[in-house]
């Protein structure tokens, strides 16, 4: 796990070695271990290494190989490289290193960008040809690994973060005005291609761009998700047997593809808890887990430890739980802000960042729960979705999902998109399932949110949060052959017995009855939920700042009615609608002003 940086350019310039330079200090919390910049004619390529595989010298980056005239930088995980290594030393390709990293070099060398579809794992990487002078840009099925873009004159500069992208210059700030409407209309997701800022794109997951001498561009899906029943009938038992094999081996690949401990963050709810026993089972040596707690407010609890506490003791697990003081939330939110690539309007980010801290002081690698409520069922507003019998696909889903209707907008933003872009979207969305790649509506509810909208919200949360202390994290529940899996078992094996339904099936007996009977539960951040005192005069000032009425995003009045009755405005699926408010404001004053 790394941050990768960089610049490809076309026509008579060269590439700027400087603005690489800039790019690297703002990665190197993804990459304390090492850094590296590489230089040559129209590329120029920066990294910053997390040590997890093959911990020598010989594994730094860019890594180039001067016979093939190929040079990468790389960041994730690839769990089959053994085996394509392997097949590419059978086919003559010689190592100098024992890593991940070279398997892509040597086989791109062998497969060009056929390599990037036999890739297992999280990756976002650049590769670049000398001989063809031609960059490879891609990016994994699953969009757990980040990577942003950015055109400037006759070139683009990419990098793991918008902060580097931000730092070397030259970028478009002005807000994109489409890309803000999808924000407060799906709790912060801005599906790829954009972001909130008109001169930062993104690559989309499952995808790879390849840049030539002259600028074309050729943006290439290697990947598509198909939700469709096998011909042959499968019986619930069988489905049970596929899923926990497929799960099984996700969990497997991720301990054993490190050369560090790997430990698992555990919340007390059924995924994470489920890991725990897996991973126990597959000969896991010394596990470590951790969770984290915050205070209690009138309306909710602030801790699981009362679930996490039993799994612990049942594996026998070294285990690590911290109570966060609310004091010390509000204390250190700006940093978790400022860890922030995109605006996160989910209140559990800043949980995950201050976890992530006592963490990665004891370990580099962690397995994480994230995905499993998108691919098996687990929210409460899928049910809904589906006993939902009224109108299109779209109002179906919007009814139960959406954070705010289009006619808040105007309410809201005093320079709104004239027309409802979300709900465009996503009626492109469901146009394309139910033709060709869905064979009912939760089946491509399921599909999308595992796919598109899962991406820019809790998989960038945890990635974002995690990688601020150089700790890497696995996501079983994200291993591509599981999610094609599950997308084709029915829809009663997910949304039954209160969601997960398969998955509880797999647990019982691995877990205490109390964790698996539980009612869903949550990353509890209160205070962040329930604004008052402290959090709320925080907010006040960010929304009422100088920067913020110069800025003029929002209509007056509308702040003014949430900051009067904070606990009466809350998104369909309980989120505060003040929170979200002032969390964009204060994002862009931490990243775009400064």
């Amino acid at each position: 796990m790394c941050g990768i940086a960089g610049e490809f350019v076309w026509g008579e310039r060269r590439a700027s070695g400087e603005a690489v330079a800039r790019m690297l200090p703002c990665l190197e919390r993804r990459g304390p271990d090492a850094d590296g910049l590489w230089a040559s004619g129209r590329v120029a390529l920066g990294h910053r290494r997390l040590s997890i595989l093959d911990l020598s010298q010989r594994a730094h980056q860019p890594m180039f190989d001067p016979e093939t005239g190929l040079a990468l930088v790389f960041n994730g995980a690839i769990y089959n490289f053994r085996a394509l290594r392997s097949e590419l030393e059978g086919r003559g390709h010689r190592f100098f290193s024992t890593g991940d990293t070279e398997v892509i070099l040597r086989g791109y060398a062998e497969w060009g960008e056929g390599i990037v579809a036999r890739l297992h794992g999280m990756f976002a990487f650049a590769l670049f040809d000398g001989n063809a002078q031609r960059l490879l840009l891609a990016r994994d099925r699953m969009g757990i690994k980040p990577l942003y873009l950015a055109r400037v004159g006759e070139g683009i500069r990419f990098a793991s973060n918008t902060q580097a992208l931000l730092a070397a210059g030259d970028v478009d700030t002005e807000l994109d005005a489409e890309a803000l409407h999808m924000l407060f209309s799906l709790h912060a997701v801005v599906p790829a291609p954009r972001t909130v800022l008109r001169g930062i794109r993104k690559l989309e997951p499952g995808h790879y761009l390849s840049i030539d001498a002259r600028g074309q561009e050729r943006l290439q899906r290697y990947w598509t998700l198909h939700a469709h029943r096998p011909a042959e009938p499968v019986s619930d038992g069988e489905w049970q047997e596929r899923i926990e094999h497929s799960l099984r081996q996700a969990v497997r690949k991720r301990l054993e593809v490190a050369d560090v401990p790997v430990g698992v963050l555990l919340s007390g709810g059924l995924d994470s808890s489920l890991l725990v026993a897996l991973a126990m089972e597959e000969g896991a040596q010394d596990l470590r887990t951790f969770t984290v707690g915050f205070e209690d407010q009138p309306e909710e609890k602030g801790s699981e430890f009362e679930y996490s506490d039993p799994v612990a003791e049942r594996y026998a697990t070294d285990h690590q739980a911290t109570l966060i003081p609310n004091d010390q939330v509000l204390a250190r939110l700006p940093e978790a802000v400022g860890a922030m690539a995109e605006p996160m309007f989910g209140q559990d980010a800043v949980a995950f960042y201050l976890l992530s801290e006592q963490v990665s002081q004891h370990v580099k690698v962690v397995q994480s729960g994230q995905g499993a409520d998108e691919v098996f069922g687990g929210y409460f507003w899928y049910p809904q979705m589906a006993e939902d019998r009224h109108g299109d696909w779209v109002e179906r889903f919007r009814r139960h999902y959406f954070d705010r209707d289009h006619p808040e907008m105007a309410e809201m933003l005093r320079h709104p998109p004239a027309n409802d872009v979300t709900g465009d979207w996503l009626r492109e969305q469901f146009a394309e399932l139910e033709t060709d790649r869905a064979d009912s509506f939760i089946d491509a509810v399921l599909a999308l949110d595992v796919t598109t909208l899962i991406v820019d919200d809790p998989v960038k949360r945890v990635d974002n949060m995690t990688m601020a202390f150089g700790l890497e994290a696995r996501v079983p529940f994200l291993d591509h052959e599981l999610v094609e899996t599950a997308a084709a078992m029915p829809p009663h094996l997910k949304l039954g017995d209160g969601g997960k339904d398969v998955l509880r099936r797999i647990a019982r007996g691995r877990l205490p009855d109390a964790v698996l009977d539980r009612p869903k539960g949550y990353f509890p951040v209160p205070a962040l939920k329930y604004v008052r005192g402290d959090f709320l005069e925080f907010m006040r000032d960010i929304l009422t700042s100088r920067a913020s009425r110069e800025r003029g995003l929002y209509q007056p009045a509308y702040i003014d009615k949430l900051l009067d009755a904070p606990d009466q405005y809350f998104t369909r699926i309980q989120g505060s609608k003040l929170w979200h408010a002032a969390l964009l404001e204060y994002w862009l004053q931490t990243h775009v002003d400064r």
